[in-house]
């Protein structure tokens, strides 16, 4: 039987769990979320965070955050501040379980040391190119260093020199001694560490030199006793260089047993984003989006913003679910995802966004009265709230028309609707830009008599004289098409109109809405106030308005 929190299609993960548990190979589970500082969390680390501590805490084991901090050229604070606050929001706690690979920098080193003293690791002093050339290629073995069978005293001084600042960056690498004739070309002498004269934003300048990624991310997953390594399918074939440096350093007493397991699953990919760090980095760096946190983009930061919800992201991974075959998810399940959630807590409120007034005639002048409308109809308890009713209102623009086409029943001349919650009014039509109705007194919504009128229009408004005029910005998908840079440049493919921001008339409850509050604009989708400039910002329509679009 499948436990709850995660679809059936993950259970090749969860397979394993359960056997190593059962097993007693562990006694309990501990996963990791490791991101690297060098930019903003993005959709694609929704699921990563979602499978890490959702199996971690079915299992009743815990997760580590770890920040994989070994490329001081890159990372910053700002990052590390940036993907506690996202991870926190997205609803997961890690507890006193928070980490950096650059804690261990002083292990790591002391590892490798004792690596180079057993002969499996020694100091190549060719250049870049040297280097790369000797590598082979997938079809060709690569050609083993001049230097590589220097002996272990040689090797001990000159990483010694290394990490003492005394070479210039690019004179020495540190290298694993495996096999340079090896089909996987990650397992042919790979750099374990790097000179680089660059201050780090948590060491400073005590280092000169830093670990590659795949020498320090599997040995701090042992260090750390992770059991249950999640990565996506890229690092598949870097998994023979996770064991091998964790065996060998087992091998000589260094790490405890049994050592982490490395399993791998499908990235998230959805249609049109891009998710490349390098290409989010342009766009922000280029000025195409306002920042890491714009609505338009597809990282989290941008997402919250947006009005996108933790608990839309967690159902939107479950419903992706995980698996061993690559996947594209359509982004509209993304967002069918957000209208389930925030169709069941965004309160409603009443907005117009095109408007144009609507003058009730033969309402009594000065007169304003208040219409009882439910916050959330399917939700009594959400409450009613009182919404001022005149005889000057807004509606929107298309809720009128001079000759209406077929099936057209909103307002024209002669025809009557009803003024949602309120009255019917009944249309004589439009002078200098103003819509001109008369209204029945005895058809205001809930009360006795109201019923007799049998109209097929029902429109939305904002009494004038205490509307809210306020921005709203309509965001749209960044991209226009499904697979943004297939090629040709990925920045060909922006779509011009992924922004739009209007002048609307709103509710005046909407005053008072709080920083990042969401609501279902009657009509329009839902919304959420914007933390930067108080105005709102369009999370996402009541329906997919793509479904049908050219890719």
């Amino acid at each position: 039987m499948n436990k709850p929190g995660l679809p059936s299609h993950s259970n090749f993960i969860r397979q394993i769990i359960e056997s190593d548990l059962s097993s007693k190979k562990i006694s309990a589970i501990c996963t990791r979320f490791p991101p690297e500082p060098n930019g903003y969390l993005h959709f694609g680390h929704a699921k990563a965070i979602w499978l890490n501590s959702s199996l971690a805490k079915e299992y009743g084991g815990r997760t580590h955050l770890r920040f994989d901090d070994t490329n001081p050229e890159k990372e910053e604070q700002q990052y590390v501040d940036a993907i506690k606050d996202l991870v926190h929001w997205f609803g997961y706690s890690w507890g006193d379980h928070e980490y950096y690979a650059s804690d261990y920098f002083q292990k790591l080193y002391d590892f490798a040391e004792e690596l180079v003293r057993r002969g499996h690791a020694y100091v190549d002093s060719q250049s870049a190119e040297q280097m790369r050339e000797a590598r082979g290629t997938l079809t060709q073995a690569g050609t083993d260093s001049l230097y590589r069978d220097r002996d272990a005293s040689t090797n001990l001084l000159l990483l010694r020199e290394m990490r003492d600042g005394k070479h210039m960056d690019g004179k020495h690498v540190l290298r694993a001694k495996i096999d340079m004739a090896s089909p996987n070309i990650n397992l042919r002498d790979p750099v374990m560490y790097r000179i680089r004269h660059v201050h780090h934003h948590r060491t400073g300048a005590k280092w000169k030199i830093y670990p590659t990624y795949d020498w320090a991310h599997g040995t701090s997953d042992a260090i750390e006793r992770i059991t249950h390594s999640l990565c996506t399918l890229e690092f598949e074939d870097h998994r023979p260089l996770y064991d091998w440096f964790n065996q060998r350093l087992a091998e000589a007493g260094l790490l405890e047993r049994p050592l982490p397991q490395q399993i791998e699953f499908a990235r998230l990919n959805l249609t049109y984003v891009v998710l490349s760090k390098r290409l989010l980095i342009q766009l922000v760096e280029e000025n195409h989006v306002d920042g890491w946190d714009d609505p338009r983009m597809p990282t989290l930061a941008g997402g919250r913003r947006r009005g996108y919800t933790a608990e839309g992201f967690r159902r939107f991974v479950e419903r992706a679910g995980v698996s061993k075959a690559h996947q594209v998810i359509e982004f509209g399940i993304l967002e069918d995802a957000m209208r389930e959630h925030l169709n069941e807590v965004a309160p409603r409120r009443m907005a117009v966004l095109d408007p144009v007034k609507l003058i009730i005639e033969n309402y009594p002048q000065g007169r304003e009265e208040q219409v009882e409308i439910a916050n959330h109809p399917q939700q009594p308890a959400a409450g009613k709230r009182e919404v001022p009713f005149s005889g000057e209102l807004w509606i929107e623009r298309e809720d009128y028309q001079e000759n209406p086409a077929k099936g057209y029943f909103r307002l024209y001349p002669g025809n009557e609707v009803r003024l949602r919650h309120g009255y019917v009014v009944k249309c004589i039509g439009m002078e200098n830009d103003v819509v001109r109705c008369t209204y029945h007194e005895d058809s205001k919504s809930g009360t006795p008599g109201a019923d007799k009128y049998k109209v097929k229009g029902n429109i939305h408004w904002v009494s004038a004289k205490t509307a809210l005029a306020a921005q709203v910005h309509l965001y749209d998908r960044l991209f226009h098409v499904a697979a943004p840079g297939t090629m040709r440049d990925f920045l060909l493919d922006l779509n011009p109109e992924s922004k739009r921001t209007i002048t609307a008339q709103l509710e005046p409850a909407l005053r008072y809405s709080k920083t990042g509050e969401s609501f279902q604009f009657e009509r329009h989708g839902y919304f959420a106030k914007d933390p930067k400039d108080g105005g709102f910002n369009r999370t996402v329509t009541l329906r997919d308005s793509w479904s049908k679009a050219t890719p």
